[in-house]
């Protein structure tokens, strides 16, 4: 079977650049543009995240305008709460959606007790298609090709380009070629899977003879 898919721990950076609740409003921006990234978790003091300031939090509306007079904002009070998180252990399938649920393209990663571990963006979630295309087929053969059809590992090719997988070969029973296409696509790195799986014709047996 596939192995186990990557989790964002896999992936996550590990140097964050974060905020206290008591950070001003023109530090964040200055910070925002020194790193420049589009959105900073905020900490209390035992380093649990506590909530998310992001550039559209900063931009002033009718309701803010304290931010247009130029008063002293704070995280605190800038800050979108409770955070979007996710935990390491999550798969990046995971995280995707829940960038794409919520509309944020970064996501703080927490562990249980809610303390910042690290943070994953849309850009770490696409290192994933970055892997080898030879990468891509060795897996595919160890993990879909040899354990659906070991007695004809030899007689199936994968192929690989781009990360588009081709299994190409003839089988006798057809019946395991959605499963394999359906493993295969789950592989990481992959981008689409075109199967070219023929069922072998059987040689019919010579009529027998009459006298």
């Amino acid at each position: 079977m596939p192995e186990t898919p990557r989790l964002v721990s896999d992936v996550m950076t590990l140097t964050v650049v974060a905020v206290s609740r008591d950070t001003p409003f023109k530090e964040i921006v200055r910070i925002m543009e020194q790193w420049k990234i589009s959105a900073l978790p905020v900490l209390d003091g035992e380093g649990r995240v506590i909530g998310v300031v992001s550039e559209a939090d900063l931009l002033p509306t009718e309701d803010q305008s304290e931010l247009v007079t130029g008063r002293a904002v704070t995280a605190a009070e800038l800050m979108s709460a409770p955070a979007v998180t996710v935990p390491p252990g999550a798969t990046l399938a995971q995280a995707a959606r829940i960038m794409a649920v919520r509309r944020v393209k970064r996501l703080p990663v927490v562990d249980g007790a809610g303390t910042l571990q690290g943070v994953v963006s849309r850009g770490d979630l696409l290192k994933v298609f970055l892997r080898s295309d030879e990468d891509i087929a060795e897996e595919v053969r160890r993990t879909v090709v040899s354990c659906l059809f070991p007695a004809l590992s030899h007689t199936i090719h994968v192929h690989v380009h781009e990360g588009v997988v081709i299994l190409r070969g003839e089988l006798r029973d057809t019946s395991l070629v959605s499963i394999a296409e359906r493993l295969a696509r789950a592989v990481e790195g992959v981008v689409r899977v075109e199967v070219q799986l023929m069922g072998k014709p059987t040689i019919p047996a010579a009529p027998e003879s009459r006298q």
